[in-house]
């Protein structure tokens, strides 16, 4: 059993990695946080998300419920992860991450952690997308120039980062297939009078509408065809069950930087 802490846990994801982790055998849901400001603050988690049947008491600060943890699950914002991963480091507990939208200096903070706690981040915790990510690296690395790379997304309405982490994890699998540097050959945003496309590029496109959970694509197009490598999420659950099989399998490893191939054996 690991004694786990959810953070952000009135959030959509949130509720579901708590709920995930209640109803994991492997797990004790011993902490949980919320913002100062939020109305589940300071109450049982048990009363505010039955499904948890948890005794918590909602905490404001997360100091004292990651020092109590073996593993924190963290898909919350950029600058409260960099705290939680300072703070998970001071107390040698393994740091989730499925929070997107990080930067550069957010991710290379959380690298430095990295030295201190094992820390699992991902762009996506589920099984399927994780395959297809292994996938599109092995499909770049067979293709050669003339198959041009576009990475295709969409999410719900309510999304507020654009490209996707997943679409951003799956670009960078192409890129490292191509043996390429994404920073440098990615095309985003394309409106106007754009030009002809870049050479080598990696464009990414980014749909948003209605309730959709997740659906991404790797296209590859080339002279006389084009192959396309998907995957269509219709549950959040499958995330939240991903992250929770991802604390329990970081409780046994060493101090450093993981993601969800590595989880899977796939590397």
């Amino acid at each position: 059993m690991i004694s786990v802490t959810v953070t952000g846990v009135s959030g959509r994801m949130g509720r579901m990695l708590a709920q995930a982790v209640a109803e994991d055998a492997r797990c004790t849901l011993v902490g949980a946080t919320v913002l100062p400001e939020d109305d589940w603050a300071g109450k049982r988690l048990g009363d505010v998300l039955p499904v948890t049947g948890s005794d918590v008491v909602v905490a404001t600060e997360a100091i004292d419920a990651i020092a109590a943890s073996d593993a924190v699950i963290d898909f919350t914002a950029p600058e409260a992860t960099v705290e939680h991963g300072t703070l998970a480091a001071q107390a040698g507990a393994v740091h989730v991450i499925g929070t997107t939208g990080l930067s550069d200096e957010q991710i290379a903070h959380l690298e430095r952690c990295a030295v201190h706690t094992p820390v699992i981040r991902a762009g996506n915790f589920s099984l399927g997308v994780n395959l297809l990510t292994v996938l599109t690296r092995k499909v770049a690395a067979a293709l050669g120039p003339d198959y041009d790379i576009e990475i295709v997304e969409m999410h719900h309405r309510h999304k507020v980062d654009a490209p996707s982490g997943t679409a951003l994890m799956l670009g960078e699998a192409a890129a490292e297939g191509r043996g390429i540097d994404l920073a440098a050959n990615r095309e985003s945003g394309r409106d106007g009078m754009t030009g002809a496309r870049g050479e080598g590029a990696i464009g990414f496109a980014a749909l948003r509408g209605g309730d959709v959970v997740g659906e991404h694509s790797a296209i590859f197009a080339g002279p006389g065809e084009r192959i396309t490598l998907g995957h269509i999420a219709s549950d959040r659950m499958l995330f939240a069950r991903g992250a929770v099989t991802a604390a329990v399998w970081g409780r046994q490893q060493k101090a450093g930087s993981y993601d969800m191939v590595d989880v899977l054996g796939l590397s």
